[in-house]
């Protein structure tokens, strides 16, 4: 220590201290200002996620509301018809236990008749989907399998040996 104090030179203290400067001044351009930018963006990024998150977890709270709020209706909504029904059941009853009896049967085969049509439009509606799906699937199959020449002949041959074999 008490060299680097007797051979103090004015000249290399100032040199020391640019080469320093320049030091701090390149750090501070190449380094400090990527790192400071890159802490940033992190943190950007950070906070967007919890401001998402709140937002998801806002919107969650709403969506249950919003069952309870129909859950509420819907229950109420059953407690009016249940209760209609009583009334309906009570007065019809009072009129003729026989005829009550009579339109409760054509209600209820009117309403299977209506689910009966309703079962075989939809599985119609189905056949007919699968049907257009297994034609497009058969199409890709045909398009694969006849893509080659070689192949386009050799399945000609054998329609044309199996035909004139039945």
């Amino acid at each position: 220590m008490d060299q680097l104090l007797n051979d103090f030179s004015p000249g290399l203290f100032f040199m020391q201290a640019i080469i320093l400067l320049v030091l701090i001044l390149l750090m501070r351009k190449f380094a400090w200002k990527p790192i400071l930018d890159a802490l940033q963006t992190r943190e950007d990024g950070i906070q967007n996620a919890l401001d998402s998150a709140e937002k998801a977890k806002l919107e969650m709270q709403n969506l249950q509301a919003d069952n309870e709020k129909l859950l509420k209706e819907a229950r109420a909504e059953r407690d009016a018809m249940l209760k209609e029904a009583r009334d309906i059941k009570n007065k019809t009853i009072e009129e003729a236990k026989g005829e009550a009896q009579e339109q409760a049967n054509k209600i209820i085969e009117q309403a299977q008749a209506a689910i009966e049509g309703e079962k075989k439009a939809a599985m119609a509606e189905l056949k007919n989907h699968v049907a257009g799906i297994s034609l497009e699937i058969a199409e890709k199959v045909m398009r694969t399998e006849l893509s080659n020449k070689d192949k386009q002949l050799q399945l000609v041959e054998t329609m044309l040996s199996e035909k004139s074999l039945n």
